[in-house]
């Protein structure tokens, strides 16, 4: 169990840094493209540059229109910063002391209704307005199958709540 609690609490660690990354991007990017600072347009006009803050340094680039900047842009970035939040929860599961307790359940619970269910009904919307790529579909199955073994592991996390139920009452 030591050996899972170590590689847990690294990737439990991982995955806030993304999750703090991805939503920082896009808390920053967000507020550079409303207030028009750090921002710059160039080819005619196509493209918006975000700067990395005080700098002249691009930090992102994308297409200069509300629809990419909405649908292809911040949507993306802020549902991978919810799901590396959400990982990195579901990693700290394996981090407590009791691993079979109804709060991971919820934990669990949580990671698979997002990952089964969010992904392809966005990639559908985005599809209205603009071309969704071969790889976004199989990253929404690969989405929905982990979403499947998280829905696996709640099982049996509610079976082990259910036989620690058990125990406590024969004792």
């Amino acid at each position: 169990m030591q050996q899972t609690k170590f590689i847990a609490k690294i990737l439990y660690y991982i995955s806030l840094v993304l999750a703090v990354g991805y939503l920082g991007s896009v808390i920053y990017s967000i507020f550079c493209i409303v207030t028009d600072l750090s921002t710059q347009t160039y080819s005619d006009g196509q493209f918006l540059r975000i700067l990395f803050p005080f700098t002249q340094q691009p930090f992102m680039i994308v297409d200069n229109n509300a629809t990419y900047i909405i649908v292809a842009f911040t949507l993306p970035l802020s549902l991978y910063g919810i799901f590396f939040w959400m990982a990195a929860r579901v990693f700290k599961v394996f981090l407590q002391p009791k691993l079979f307790t109804r709060e991971n359940i919820v934990e669990l619970k949580r990671f698979y209704v997002l990952n089964i269910f969010v992904p392809l009904p966005i990639s559908i919307l985005a599809s209205f307005f603009i071309p969704v790529e071969n790889i976004i579909w199989g990253l929404g199955l690969v989405h929905f199958f982990l979403g499947i073994f998280a829905f696996f592991l709640a099982g049996i996390f509610a079976q082990g709540v259910s036989l620690q139920k058990e125990q406590d009452l024969f004792i």
